[in-house]
């Protein structure tokens, strides 16, 4: 494992002396690729393009982030950023970080990777499907797929110049993300009770409390890499709470709240949206989550957990329900017809 480690420090070293503008987009690129991204955006955005899409990008999502969780406290997965300095070699092997580096988590899998690399798929199914039937062009009918492969294969490169990963890392979330992508697409709970995804949030919470306590009580220093982080961020105001283990785990159990509340009061129940109308509410649900994650956050650990479950609890509620419900409400003539699905 030291082998595969010095080579990916080396590979992180040569990124690093390339040329000027590879930093700032590597830097964006991570940034804007966040597994929160998965929630706050792609699945509003989906789903006023499709809402079995949205809804399959929105469970893919929060299911592939709770396994990476998991497999992360199994794996023990270092992160270049502070192996390197535990290692010795960081003044053989020169390396900057940056403030999307000092991620608290283990390191195997990237969770970039593979929760992107799932969430996306069916949207990348659905985009196949629309090509196909509009163009003859094979180029066309797969430049969706070419975009996901591109866009994975620019966000493993980012993760290993900001090292957050290594590139076995990367490799390992990106084939475990397009592996749950594909098997888990045709499973997407469409029309399940408020309880099924009640009780969904639940066991994502519960079950991964009862592994965190099993480790702990089987002698297993669990939070091992949020000390390591905190030791060798370069930086205190770079190391966040939303990159812990646990904040995964609200983020995950609170969608899946949100979907159960989405089922229970369900204002929208499916009336055909114009192109006009899926516009406007694809920008209002993107405007109104912006908003809700721009909301201060409390201090207190527990509060700032809870705080986090009622905010991602909120979205699929305003995406599925509130939002198209407010959006026909307004005068009809404003967009056309209504086509549709």
């Amino acid at each position: 494992m030291d082998a595969l480690h010095v080579a990916g420090v080396r590979v992180a070293q040569a990124l690093q002396a390339g040329p000027p503008w590879l930093g700032p987009l590597c830097v964006a690129v991570s940034a804007l690729t966040d597994p929160k991204s998965v929630f706050t955006v792609c699945f509003p955005a989906a789903h006023f393009l499709d809402r079995e899409a949205g809804l399959s990008v929105l469970w893919i999502g929060l299911l592939s982030e709770w396994l990476n969780v998991v497999l992360k406290w199994w794996l023990f997965g270092e992160r270049p950023f502070w192996w390197v300095h535990e290692s010795g070699l960081a003044e053989e092997v020169p390396l900057r970080q940056f403030p999307v580096s000092c991620e608290t988590g283990p390191g195997s899998p990237s969770g970039h990777c593979m929760i992107m690399g799932a969430a996306l798929w069916p949207l990348v199914t659905l985009l196949m499907s629309l090509a196909s039937r509009h163009s003859r062009s094979l180029a066309l009918r797969l430049s969706p797929f070419i975009a996901y492969v591109l866009l994975l294969i620019v966000l493993g490169l980012s993760r290993v110049f900001v090292l957050a990963h290594f590139p076995h890392q990367v490799l390992g979330g990106i084939l475990a993300g397009a592996a749950l992508g594909w098997g888990l697409q045709g499973r997407t709970p469409t029309s399940r009770p408020a309880w099924f995804f009640l009780a969904a949030a639940l066991a994502l919470l519960l079950g991964a409390l009862a592994l965190h306590r099993a480790l702990l009580a089987a002698g297993v220093d669990i939070d091992w890499s949020i000390a390591l982080a905190t030791k060798w961020c370069a930086s205190p105001a770079w190391l966040r709470r939303d990159t812990r283990p646990f904040a995964s785990v609200c983020r995950d159990a609170g969608s899946s709240l949100g979907l159960a509340l989405a089922a229970a009061l369900p204002l929208h129940r499916g009336q055909p949206l114009a192109p006009r109308q899926r516009l406007a509410g694809a920008a209002l649900a993107l405007g109104a989550i912006q908003g809700l994650h721009r909301l201060p956050q409390p201090e207190d650990a527990t509060l700032w957990y809870g705080a986090s479950i009622l905010r991602y609890a909120a979205a699929p509620w305003l995406v599925t329900s509130l939002l198209p419900r407010l959006v026909l409400c307004l005068p009809r003539g404003v967009w056309g017809a209504p086509h549709a699905e």
